[in-house]
């Protein structure tokens, strides 16, 4: 994937990770945390903004797998059928499908560099498509490359790593023997794409600072008056954290 910092001042932030490791509730911890210091935070939903023919998805998991609809919680746990259903009539399916998607992903990703947001938040990204593909295939590894070589890079891309079985109990969607794999693969495409920050598993207030301090340590906004007159927010003010092989701890 191409870098974009050398194109645009807007920065582009991804985060990906299994389901139930967090994204949504660091998405608007770093939002919250930047608006409040002027910034412009533009998110993007991947299912909502990017991926294309959502419709004929839903019914395959819906009515041909006969999935159920909703997102799961603790108290109402549910059995989705999609991502996990495997076969090579299905893989054949997802490459098409994730190909659309990734033509997608550079048209908003160009959008976005022409708005007048500071920060463009992916709610997921191309990698949590390519995660569920069979990463041990050296055709689909080819296949791989070939997307992230048609997707810009974000300036960073945040991988929320997860204990599957407490990911599971936060949102219990997915049998648990797919979380686990699913997050290998996480792990082995994060190799594949080079460049991805994990963040380690951690209590959600430690990934918070983790996420801030890495952000602010990385991006540049640009030059010009925030909209409440406030400076950027001071690294100094934020719990030290250190980085460690996998990831960062603070």
């Amino acid at each position: 994937m191409r870098s974009i910092r050398k194109i645009s001042r807007t920065n582009l932030v991804s985060f990906s990770g299994i389901d139930g490791s967090g994204k949504s509730t660091q998405i608007e911890a770093l939002r919250a945390r930047l608006e409040q210091d002027g910034l412009r935070v533009l998110l993007i939903r991947f299912w909502d903004d990017i991926a294309r023919l959502t419709g004929l998805r839903e019914a395959t998991g819906h009515r041909i797998f006969k999935g159920d609809k909703g997102v799961g919680s603790p108290s109402a746990p549910i059995n989705r059928r999609d991502k996990n259903v495997r076969s090579w009539f299905m893989t054949g399916v997802r490459l098409f499908l994730y190909f659309l998607d990734a033509v997608s992903v550079r048209l908003a990703v160009k959008r976005a560099l022409r708005s007048e947001a500071d920060l463009v938040i992916f709610d997921r990204y191309t990698y949590d498509e390519l995660a569920n593909l069979n990463l041990r295939n050296p055709a689909i590894r080819a296949y791989v490359r070939l997307i992230m070589n048609l997707v810009p890079k974000p300036d960073i891309s945040f991988l929320l790593d997860a204990d599957p079985v407490q990911a599971r109990a936060r949102k219990p969607e997915y049998p648990l023997e797919f979380l686990q794999a699913n997050r290998q693969s996480y792990l082995t495409l994060s190799d594949l794409a080079g460049g991805m920050t994990i963040i380690a598993p951690m209590p959600v207030r430690e990934v918070e600072r983790a996420v801030l301090k890495h952000a602010l340590e990385e991006l540049t906004f640009r030059d010009r008056p925030r909209e409440n007159g406030s400076a950027m927010p001071s690294r100094d003010n934020v719990r030290a954290c250190s980085h460690y092989p996998g990831g960062w701890r603070c």
